[in-house]
């Protein structure tokens, strides 16, 4: 502090706010900056009343946080022998111990109050604390009844013990229905669209921008007219279920006479002695003959006999 770096006693407290003037970005750096410029005017102060007329601003920084830590250590220390003695409010003995059990003499506390050339500081402007918002709100909090002493800690958010529905009533309007479901259709199709225009061939409108106005790129088939030629979707389904129909009832024939044969013995050595050219295999013959396309054939279930 030898070398002066600020000019004048008033500058030793502009020394103070300056660095505390950045912009403060929450309330909780606000209310943190707002107590260290008041412990910067009082050291400033205290330094005015020893005769200094300029300071370094490192030096009062240095000052500054040596004071801050001391009046940190004395309210930790006094919290602490108050919930030693089961108290949850320090009290005026607690600060007194406190202060002795540092080494500091209580007796020169009243002399150094009443000093002449004490300087009066302006109260600095109430600065409320940071209020932490709370996650959810539901209800009124309750306060304590007339049984239960202030001191006590004040009931939980009432969130925690009110049954809050978490579900929203479905929607049953016909015009939002209608709106959300072609809402919906309509992302499907674009992100379909895109799916496909990034996993397959794509024009573009522009010739510079490639990647602008993907277009999917139509793929020419060398048989153009097959499509016309091959049976559609329902025609196929039409014909599997007519097929399907018609075994079942050559399925039915075929088990009926089935249990015929086996009623008469003599029948089952004239079936055994049958050409492999006899009526069941041409049949089968005259099926593969009709659809030779293996996709197309009707499925062929197994022969169900029936119990006598």
């Amino acid at each position: 502090m030898a070398d002066p770096a600020v000019a004048s006693g008033g500058s030793l407290n502009a020394g103070g706010r300056g660095s505390g003037g950045k912009a403060a970005s929450s309330p909780a750096e606000n209310y943190y900056l707002a107590r260290r410029r008041t412990l910067q005017v009082v050291v400033s102060a205290l330094l005015t009343e020893c005769g200094f007329e300029s300071a370094e601003k490192a030096a009062v920084e240095t000052l500054t946080e040596m004071m801050q830590s001391y009046i940190s250590e004395i309210g930790r220390c006094a919290k602490a022998y108050c919930e030693h003695t089961a108290r949850s409010v320090p009290t005026l003995s607690d600060t007194v111990v406190t202060l002795i059990e540092m080494g500091f003499n209580t007796d020169t506390l009243p002399v150094y109050a009443k000093r002449s050339q004490r300087m009066v500081i302006t109260a600095p402007p109430v600065t409320n604390a940071p209020v932490t918002p709370k996650a959810l709100s539901a209800g009124q909090k309750r306060t304590h009844p007339a049984h239960i002493p202030s001191h006590f800690p004040e009931f939980p958010d009432p969130h925690t013990y009110i049954k809050t529905p978490t579900f929203r009533e479905p929607v049953s309007d016909y015009q939002v229905v209608r709106e959300k479901a072609a809402s919906q259709r309509r992302d499907v199709e674009r992100a379909l669209t895109r799916f496909m225009a990034k996993t397959g061939e794509t024009q573009s409108l522009f010739k510079d921008d490639i990647t602008a106005f993907p277009l999917i790129a139509a793929q020419p088939s060398t048989i153009p007219y097959l499509s016309a030629l091959l049976p559609s979707e329902l025609e196929l389904q039409t014909l599997e279920e007519t097929d399907s129909s018609e075994q079942d009832d050559q399925t039915d024939s075929e088990n009926a006479a089935g249990n015929i044969i086996n009623d008469d013995p003599g029948a089952d050595k004239e079936n055994s002695m049958l050409p492999p050219s006899g009526g069941v295999p041409s049949t089968k013959a005259t099926e593969d003959n009709v659809i030779d396309n293996p996709y197309l054939r009707p499925v062929k279930k197994p022969k169900v006999r029936r119990k006598k």
